[in-house]
């Protein structure tokens, strides 16, 4: 989360009064994320988070992206739940964006993610999973093997100006990729992006999960390799076995794996 938009508070007043939500009390941009324009709004009848969508968020995505939130949160997860306007719209423009207002989630991320905490997040992971899977929406995933191709070639001129022999080490690894990711595995509606700083706890238990802007389609295992990758590995490099078998138990409790998987 961050703020690229500035949204004034002439801009604010007429967009809340398509909501039944009162008068703006408390307006504030939030610093953290790199994607879209955050901000915390408290107003008569709660508090909100206002993301403004930027760039990278295309606006034909979002009916799949808010309308997943409202599954989820009607099967029970505990993730942000648009909230519609009088019209019944989930977004609207703001300041030369769309716009939307989601309830707002308690708790704190994770900064050095726990043996604990990892065996909350394989459960909460496994249990969206089932969750979206009569999703009837679809999104590919943009960040899988035919979107990295691109990257590749954009970084291939420059690689070596990082260090010599990387940029053969990219093709020669992008090359592998590509012949050997495995097909055919269970796969339904993926987060994608479940970092540390996408969970919230409270009181040692998991609170929340947000930011689902990069979700969509693809492998299940692939959002558990995320996981492992992002809440398992220390800061000197090292994996903690403790931690990812924590994270796959507790998964494999919900959801038990294929052998493929």
């Amino acid at each position: 989360m961050a703020v690229y938009t500035d949204v004034s508070d002439a801009e604010l007043a007429p967009f809340l009064e398509a909501f039944e939500l009162g008068r703006a009390l408390t307006f504030k941009g939030i610093a953290e994320g790199v994607e879209n324009s955050n901000f915390f709004l408290r107003t008569e009848r709660g508090s909100f988070i206002l993301t403004l969508y930027e760039k990278r968020v295309r606006e034909e995505d979002l009916p799949f992206f808010l309308g997943l939130l409202e599954h989820l949160s009607a099967k029970g997860m505990q993730c942000p739940l648009p909230v519609r306007a009088r019209d019944g719209n989930a977004w609207r423009m703001l300041a030369g964006r769309p716009a939307a207002l989601m309830t707002f989630l308690s708790g704190l991320s994770p900064k050095r993610p726990d043996v604990q905490q990892c065996g909350e997040l394989g459960a909460a992971l496994a249990r969206l999973h089932l969750a979206g899977a009569d999703y009837k929406l679809a999104r590919p995933n943009a960040l899988s093997v035919a979107g990295w191709k691109p990257l590749v070639k954009s970084c291939e001129a420059k690689a070596n100006g990082v260090h010599m022999g990387l940029s053969t080490l990219i093709v020669t690894e992008m090359r592998w990729l590509e012949q050997h990711w495995p097909a055919g595995l269970p796969a339904g509606v993926i987060h994608a992006d479940l970092f540390p700083d996408n969970v919230f706890f409270m009181e040692g238990k998991l609170s929340g999960l947000i930011d689902f802007y990069f979700a969509c389609n693809d492998a299940y295992a692939y959002d558990v390799a995320v996981c492992l990758n992002a809440w398992c590995f220390e800061g000197d490099g090292a994996f903690n076995i403790t931690k990812g078998r924590a994270l796959l138990s507790t998964y494999r409790s919900v959801r038990p794996l294929s052998s493929a998987e």
